[in-house]
């Protein structure tokens, strides 16, 4: 695909998804961002940046937003991390850089700091300013990245800033993977992930849509790059494994959430049902409010301090009005062609912490849809017959340079660590894009 090419263009017509998913956190207004950057105390020290995988220089891009610099401030915050704006909406900073802001130890309340990171790379969106990077000198070397998340992303533009060609190939007809179908709108909206993704593209980076990477693509492709990539994320949510999944009204979380992004999906009917408990199954449950559902309940094994999903994401899906059942496991679906009904079995724990259905208390819960969020199945499937070294099905790698039992090989992102947050893919992607030019440096230096 030519650099001329829009990504952003492609987010066209989903003013009405747009309507209905506003910002969670809105963004900031001048006068607002400059107060907000002038609380900063600008720490030697920051622990804020230490916060942040991508170790952002946090004071520093806050104190050019302070005094004028806005250009200045997207530039510090690029350097760091290429997907600095997606990162400003989706991250949880309340855990992340906000969370270890010196103010909490004043008991004050922290630096608004992704609120701040998106007023500055809004800034630049706005300005119509390119890129503030160009490439590298051309290497002669080009590297294939598998799958077009962030993690890969991250990754191909550090490669360009070395000179050397990266190549991203993505089963979907989009880049961005998560970015683009799997967040949240009212967190990440479609058309920012792929007004980010048009930045990238300035880079030179390339993209092949519609590619899906089988053993025998993936033994060309080593064939014919000096490296690989591997950033394909994680594969499908898992089933129930109950009799009726495959009925009208049982569909994932995943395939929900891109659903209602793209468009395909413009409501969701009264009754919605969704089966667990992580950040991505709140996704869910959130957007089911928000496309119409008069009745949300979310369905979980174990009780609400067991729950994965972060605290602050919890309580935005109670107050949005969803409805939570605590220590319950589904043991059947009710249907013919279209699920109407959820069968719930109460669980209490054994001695050994074992989960085990209580006896005579099943309920039924009315449903007219049901959105499976129980975690991922893992998607290394076709490099696993001895190409890299693998534990439960994970990529490993070597922390520091992404680097895999197969020198060729470099990986990062939901493929190696199980599945974290968009800025720890990218903490992976830009480190193994920094491990491979090394490596090629290296081997040319040997030849």
């Amino acid at each position: 695909m030519s650099e001329s090419t829009s990504f952003f263009s492609k987010a066209e017509g989903t003013a009405e998804v747009a309507a209905r998913f506003a910002d969670l956190r809105p963004p900031l207004e001048k006068t607002a961002a400059v107060t907000e950057a002038q609380r900063c105390l600008y720490c030697f020290d920051a622990p804020c940046m230490a916060a942040c995988p991508t170790h952002i220089d946090v004071p520093k891009f806050i104190k050019k937003i302070a005094s004028g610099n806005l250009e200045g401030s997207a530039r510090t915050i690029l350097d760091a991390n290429i997907l600095g704006a997606s990162c400003s909406r989706a991250c949880p900073v309340q855990v992340l850089c906000e969370g270890a802001c010196v103010m909490h130890r004043y008991n004050k309340q922290p630096i608004e700091i992704g609120r701040l990171q998106r007023f500055a790379m809004d800034a630049l969106h706005a300005s119509g300013a390119p890129l503030p990077f160009a490439p590298g000198a051309d290497t002669g070397r080009r590297v294939a990245l598998i799958g077009g998340g962030p993690a890969s992303l991250a990754c191909a533009a550090e490669l360009r800033r070395r000179g050397v060609r990266a190549e991203i190939f993505d089963a979907r007809p989009l880049p961005g993977g998560l970015n683009t179908y799997g967040i949240a709108e009212y967190k990440l909206p479609l058309a920012e992930s792929l007004r980010e993704i048009d930045l990238l593209a300035q880079l030179g980076v390339e993209f092949h849509f519609k590619t899906v990477v089988n053993a025998a693509k993936l033994a060309e492709l080593e064939a014919s790059y000096d490296a690989v990539f591997l950033g394909m994320g994680l594969g499908a949510i898992h089933k129930l494994g109950i009799a009726g999944e495959e009925l009208e009204g049982v569909t994932n979380a995943l395939d929900f959430i891109a659903g209602y992004k793209n468009g395909k999906i413009n409501h969701a009917p009264p009754k919605v049902a969704v089966i667990g408990a992580g950040n991505t199954a709140i996704d869910a449950a959130n957007a089911a409010v928000r496309l119409g559902a008069s009745e949300v309940h979310m369905v979980y094994r174990r009780g609400s301090e067991q729950m994965s999903a972060f605290a602050f994401e919890y309580e935005h899906a109670r107050q949005a009005g969803v409805k939570f059942l605590w220590h319950v496991a589904p043991v059947g679906l009710a249907g013919t062609k279209k699920v109407h009904g959820l069968e719930l079995a109460h669980l209490e724990t054994t001695s050994d912490g074992s989960l085990v259905p209580m006896q005579g208390e099943n309920f039924t819960l009315a449903v007219d849809l049901i959105v499976l969020a129980i975690g991922q199945a893992t998607h290394a499937e076709f490099v696993s017959e001895g190409k890299v070294k693998l534990e439960r099905g994970r990529i490993v790698i070597d922390r520091a340079t992404g680097q895999t039992s197969n020198a060729k090989y470099f990986a990062g992102g939901d493929c190696t660590n199980g599945g974290r947050e968009v800025v720890d893919a990218v903490a992976d992607g830009k480190r193994a894009g920094i491990g491979i030019a090394a490596w090629l440096e290296g081997q040319d230096a040997n030849a």
